[in-house]
């Protein structure tokens, strides 16, 4: 079924795209949690109006998008998060996010689609490639910074797999002159009473 997202979704869509989905999963997940919305016509018909009103205030000439190029790279977006110990988001920050706050804070508005990241769910500094107009792409500063804290001056990498070294033992076996164990029944011994083997030595 076709369901209009309320939110960014990983894995699936962004907030106000129209997505096909399994009817259990939008019955089930999406739409109990509030994340999407049933793609009715009348809904429809109002995304596409939203789309257009967007898409007007958008560069028009390359001229345009290399000023707005400009104004771009020269802000550095922050965000303020919840964050662990280690670094990691309790959530994340996405490209409808990053899109929002240009539009808020400086009425530049880029269509989220056009910003070539994924979501971000570690503390840190990134670059965010935007694409404002053809052939003109700008660099985008964002800091995802935990709350009243200040963000690593470069972003951490993720820490390599750590790899254990396994001694190698040398095990050297004594073989004296004493017999072995016994392999057959023919080597058996007989028992007491001369009629059968005594298989306990076996």
């Amino acid at each position: 079924m076709d369901v209009i997202l309320k939110q960014d979704v990983d894995s699936l869509g962004l907030r106000g795209e129209i997505v096909n989905v399994a009817r259990g999963y939008a019955r089930n997940f999406l739409l109990p949690r509030g994340l999407a919305e049933t793609a009715t016509p009348a809904l429809v018909r109002e995304l596409e109006k939203r789309d257009g009103q967007r898409a007007r205030h958008e560069a028009k000439s390359a001229d345009e998008a290399r000023a707005i190029a400009g104004r771009i790279e020269a802000l550095e977006l922050r965000f303020d998060v919840n964050a662990g110990p280690t670094g990691s988001l309790f959530g994340s920050v996405t490209a409808t996010n990053v899109a929002d706050r240009l539009w808020a804070d400086e009425k530049i508005r880029v269509d989220r689609r056009k910003l070539a990241m994924d979501a971000i769910k570690r503390v840190g500094r990134f670059t965010v490639p935007v694409d404002v107009f053809s052939n003109v792409v700008a660099e985008l500063k964002v800091v995802v910074a935990p709350e009243g804290q200040e963000p690593p001056e470069e972003t951490p990498e993720e820490p390599p797999a750590t790899v254990e070294t396994v001694e190698t033992v040398e095990v050297v076996v004594a073989v004296d002159d004493e017999p072995g164990p016994i392999d057959t029944v023919e080597d058996a011994e007989p028992a007491a009473d001369g009629d059968e083997f005594d298989t306990s030595q076996i």
